[in-house]
């Protein structure tokens, strides 16, 4: 696989917020950021910061503890079912051990390529902490988003051009959804996708039936996933959710941070709620997942429902049972960050803008900021693809432009013919000048139908520049029908291979495909990587 480099900025995909915090240079380490967004994080993300993330980070034994009881919970059935070894949970008791993290939601069969991304990003990272610290140990992390209950946005992926979508009429969270009313839809799907047959069809939640398919293509290199709807762990974060329900001063902190955003010139995208936590109970078709809304008559209602309590009963419903609030976007990095001993979350390029938004929400509740990581970006070219790109002589760039300019760029490259008047405009421009002159000096008032005159010539000549290239592509339809192609395939729809392909389109045809990407990926090299097969 030969790896070529395209900055971020050139690719047109990114906010100028994300560009900013990476830096314009995009460059890993020798990235330059901008400077006016110094205050909304902690360390820029080098291998070096993390001397100093680790003296930050401050982990209690008992949450230690806790955590590991609850990740060995977690994984107990795994030990029956897979031939895969469990992760060694153990080394997380270790004050020396710490983790480094991305999360997602739960997406059928991973969902798109990036999923897969930021999780080898995150491994990757470990590596290489753990070779530039050998005195301590790194634990790489899937923070499943199981209490996430946007079921629209995970309930379908699209393999070999196709997307297979899952109908049902659970609610609430998803990761206690029973997949295995998935039968039918894989009956639908040519493919024999054995693993995540075996995942979704003997698993009652679909939390636990991730947990198994990602430690099967991810656990023998150390990954740790950890599922967060758990009471145990709720616990642990029970004070910070009492003082969000009875001061709410989330939505205070972290609108002073987006308001200071905004007087940059940046765009945000996650805003807060007075109280930042749903209500959580039930599974299947009695789910629920909704807001808690605080009244004017200081009641707290669940959203949409008879639910209501007094302020007295919803500090003893938070007391007797925390699995049942669940934090919302803007607190569960705050969750994740109380619960690990987490140095590093590795995000995409929606999730790093908005936890820049929340740095004073760290700050006030004195926990350390994580080192805000970009995870790897790639456009994978098969090698049939990557030898027409060849033949069509293109480059890297080119292959990130609009259709429009890429067919431009393309015909204008290879045509053996002028397609443009420029060396006529000039003289024509210039005779026009010159009988503008002369109109002028016969009646001043002339000069408005001179240049009328000029204008509409040139629309003429606009219109037959537009004739010829037309015609021009025409006399290469063949290899503008293939660049098409390529586009189509790279960019289906116009939108990213790595946000709508599934990383199986590829692994079933090559089963070294997320070991490629292992060995070539660096989680410090911020730029499209631009992954060809040879």
């Amino acid at each position: 696989m030969e790896c070529q480099y395209v900055p971020l900025s050139a690719t047109g995909q990114f906010s100028s917020l994300f560009l900013d915090y990476i830096g314009s240079a995009n460059t890993g380490p020798e990235a330059t950021p901008n400077p006016q967004l110094r205050p909304f994080y902690s360390d820029y993300p080098t291998i070096d910061a993390f001397a100093g993330q680790i003296q930050k980070k401050a982990f209690s034994d008992v949450n230690r503890a806790i955590l590991v009881d609850a990740l060995e919970r977690q994984y107990a059935h795994l030990a029956t079912e897979t031939d895969v070894p469990l992760p060694d949970l153990a080394q997380l008791r270790n004050s020396r051990t710490f983790t480094v993290t991305t999360g997602h939601q739960l997406n059928l069969c991973t969902g798109p390529l990036y999923v897969v991304y930021k999780l080898i990003t995150t491994i990757n990272l470990a590596r290489k902490l753990a070779e530039k610290y050998p005195d301590y140990h790194f634990v790489p992390v899937y923070w499943m988003a199981s209490e996430d209950h946007d079921f629209a946005e995970i309930n379908h992926f699209r393999l070999f051009g196709k997307t297979h979508t899952w109908h049902t009429e659970q609610r609430g969270a998803v990761g206690r959804m029973d997949p295995r009313e998935l039968a039918s839809l894989f009956d639908q799907i040519p493919e024999k996708l054995a693993l995540f047959e075996r995942a979704y069809l003997t698993h009652s939640t679909l939390a636990d039936a991730a947990r198994y398919y990602m430690h099967s293509l991810f656990g023998a290199d150390g990954l740790v996933c950890i599922d967060a709807d758990d009471p145990a762990l709720k616990q642990v974060f029970a004070p910070i959710m009492q003082d969000e329900l009875l001061q709410q001063h989330t939505s205070t902190l972290v609108n002073a941070t987006t308001e200071r955003l905004n007087e940059l010139g940046y765009k945000t995208p996650i805003s807060p709620r007075d109280i930042n936590l749903f209500y959580l109970t039930g599974s299947g078709t009695d789910g629920l997942r909704e807001r808690i809304v605080r009244t004017d008559a200081g009641m707290y209602e669940v959203n949409g429902t008879k639910l209501r309590f007094s302020e007295t009963e919803i500090l003893s419903e938070l007391a007797s049972h925390p699995e049942r609030f669940s934090p919302n976007v803007v607190m569960r990095p705050l969750y994740q960050e109380v619960i690990l001993p987490n140095l590093a979350y590795i995000g995409g390029p929606s999730e790093v803008p908005y936890w820049l938004q929340l740095k004073g929400e760290f700050d006030y509740y004195g926990i350390a900021f994580p080192l805000l990581m970009p995870r790897n970006f790639a456009l994978y070219v098969p090698k049939v693809t990557a030898q027409r790109v060849a033949k069509l002589g293109l480059d890297t760039t080119d292959m990130f432009q609009d259709v429009v300019t890429l067919k431009r760029d393309y015909v204008e490259h290879h045509t053996e013919h002028c397609l443009t008047f420029d060396e006529e405009n000039t003289s024509v421009n210039r005779a026009l000048e010159t009988i503008l002159v002369k109109a002028q000096l016969v009646d001043t008032t002339l000069e408005k139908a001179v240049l009328a005159e000029t204008k509409r010539f040139a629309n003429a000549v606009a219109r037959l520049e537009k004739k010829m290239r037309r015609a021009e592509e025409r006399n290469q339809e063949i290899g503008v029908r293939q660049l098409l192609a390529v586009k189509e395939e790279l960019f289906p729809g116009g939108t990213p291979q790595e946000r709508t392909d599934n990383f199986l389109t590829f692994f079933l045809n090559d089963r070294q495909f997320i070991q490629k990407l292992l060995h070539n990926f660096d989680p410090f090299t911020y730029q499209m990587q631009v992954c060809l097969e040879g």
